[in-house]
């Protein structure tokens, strides 16, 4: 079992940025994919933006040009710098570990954009 826990999440004006915050409790070198979900009040979970073990990154239509996925392999830790955000980009954002067929959530983080 891989405990996720994620930080980083807030209030901030549109156009603003944000980075968010995912340490794994384990080595993510054991972790094939780590991504970024988001939920909105209403709305089903979305992918944000995922990364492989390889560092291939992938990301939603809606995010790209403005996040940005990253990994730091020393920390076990993976990223999401959110820049010029928007309204629409408010949602609770989820940290997600993909090991085999096994997908891994944290408790989820409050991001929200006022316009």
């Amino acid at each position: 079992q891989v405990q996720l826990v994620e930080s980083g999440g807030g209030l901030v004006q549109a156009g603003g940025s944000l980075r968010l915050s995912c340490a794994a409790s384990a080595s993510i070198f054991s972790i094939d994919i780590m991504g970024w979900y988001r939920q909105a009040p209403g709305k089903q979970r979305e992918l944000v933006a995922d990364i492989t073990r390889g560092g291939t990154t992938n990301y939603a239509d809606s995010v790209k040009g403005r996040f940005t996925i990253s990994r730091d392999n020393a920390k076990n830790t993976v990223y999401l710098q959110m820049n010029s955000l928007k309204p629409e980009d408010t949602a609770v954002y989820y940290c997600n570990a993909r090991i085999t067929i096994f997908f891994h959530w944290g408790q989820g983080t409050q991001v929200t954009v006022s316009s």
